[in-house]
């Protein structure tokens, strides 16, 4: 009973987490990695998980939970008519290539570096949001041509490989740049992020795997017990987010989107320096 009792607040907690996550990825086309990963590690934190790999736990979990958030996500915004599935056979392979060199990039850097690079694009582009969301796309606009439209997705991937997000982040703001519809684009974001978080999620599992380190339950470095906390919820959240997200307005959406890259920019760049 007495165990019960040390382990409660941490399981309510990461379900607590799970719901955020889960409404922030219907709402606004993000894996909810964000949430998830920094209460995650204060959680490891309690449990006395050696530090030097508990940042590796709490992005690999997050990234296993994307996995079937992203799904829940985009069979929501799929239903509702907000998923280009033809850009999706265009970029997925590319968004899938991309996170794998993301995945094998981050390892050799720096997490001072990544933290940097994610805070400094992430706060341009909810700048940008923030500023000059909500305006109608143009008339027209297309995907630009040639090699820029291989590295668009490329980039996105990388990007969100390194950072252990699902992919909106960046996604989202590009897609509207490009003249989608925010709604449209946070829908079709949901599916880059199943790309990204799977490819990552196995490659954290094959870089864990038989670490003495481990605290029980881990599967390399996916905690099973967080998984099973955390990934419920966010399914069952997901859809109430995107059932939001397409109540409000596109200026509405930009101005959450935009306001959500500003605040998780200052606390990378925080975090950095």
């Amino acid at each position: 009973m007495t165990e019960w009792m040390d382990w409660a607040p941490l399981v309510i907690t990461m379900l607590a987490t799970g719901v955020a996550a889960g409404v922030m990825a219907g709402l606004l086309g993000v894996g909810g990695g964000i949430i998830i990963v920094p209460v995650l590690d204060t959680a490891l934190g309690v449990l006395d998980v050696d530090p030097a790999i508990r940042m590796h736990i709490a992005i690999a979990t997050s990234l296993a939970t994307i996995v079937l958030t992203s799904l829940s996500s985009a069979r929501a915004h799929h239903q509702r008519g907000a998923v280009d599935f033809v850009l999706a056979r265009r970029w997925g392979p590319l968004i899938f290539a991309g996170a794998v060199f993301g995945a094998w990039l981050a390892s050799r850097l720096h997490g001072n570096v990544l933290a940097l690079l994610f805070g400094s694009v992430a706060v341009l582009l909810g700048l940008r949001m923030l500023l000059f969301g909500g305006r109608n796309p143009v008339p027209g606009k297309a995907l630009p041509p040639g090699g820029l439209a291989r590295l668009l997705p490329l980039g996105i991937g990388s990007l969100s490989a390194m950072m252990g997000i699902g992919g909106g982040t960046f996604s989202v703001p590009v897609l509207t740049l490009l003249g989608h519809s925010i709604h449209r684009a946070v829908g079709t974001s949901a599916l880059f992020g199943l790309l990204i978080s799977l490819p990552g999620a196995l490659a954290y599992i094959a870089a864990g795997w038989g670490d003495a380190r481990l605290p029980a339950g881990s599967l390399g470095f996916v905690s099973l017990p967080g998984l099973a906390c955390i990934a419920p919820m966010t399914v069952l959240a997901a859809p109430l987010g995107a059932r939001l997200a397409h109540r409000l307005s596109a200026r509405q959406l930009n101005f959450a989107f935009g306001l959500f890259l500003v605040l998780v920019a200052t606390r990378m760049l925080y975090r950095a320096l």
